[in-house]
């Protein structure tokens, strides 16, 4: 997806050395911006295969985790009204958001595998990632709006998008 920028800061070579060092302890690192890129890599790479398989496969039959009943549930209920087709970026960011947003993932914690992981976001769920159409957002955040958006049809268009050019 997107022009493959962040794929030049180490390609194939990079992602062997970087799955090695993200699993060392944070204060292995004080703050080294190598990691940085590290971690932005690891974003692009998940952002890459999750567009990839709603590309390919109908949405409405993905499963994302374990725990996608009760995530979608939970999200719903803590955020009825949030359009996730286009999403704004105070949807996410905002102080206000962010006290909304705190409580629903951390009741995911131990339970959702990295639920707090960085994690690209696509605003606008019929575009690809783009640096315009991209919010970094947590992991769990990101299965909350992904999970909805693939049972609720959101999805369905980039799905048919690219099974009607193949």
């Amino acid at each position: 997806p997107g022009t493959g920028r962040l794929l030049a800061c180490g390609g194939v070579e990079g992602a062997a050395a970087a799955a090695h060092a993200l699993s060392l302890p944070a204060e292995a690192y004080g703050n080294d911006p190598r990691v940085e890129v590290m971690w932005a890599m690891k974003a692009y790479n998940h952002a890459e295969v999750y567009f990839n398989l709603i590309s390919s496969v109908d949405p409405k039959f993905l499963k994302l985790t374990k725990m996608d009943d009760q995530i979608y549930s939970s999200f719903r209920e803590s955020f009825p009204e949030l359009d996730i087709k286009l999403l704004q970026a105070d949807d996410l960011k905002s102080e206000q958001a962010k006290e909304r947003w705190r409580p629903f993932c951390s009741q995911f914690e131990g339970l959702v595998e990295d639920f707090n992981y960085g994690t690209l976001l696509r605003l606008d769920c019929e575009k690809d990632y783009t640096e315009e159409n991209t919010i970094f957002v947590t992991r769990v955040q990101f299965f909350a709006v992904e999970i909805a958006r693939n049972r609720e049809g959101f999805n369905n268009a980039v799905f048919t998008s690219k099974s009607s050019k193949s």
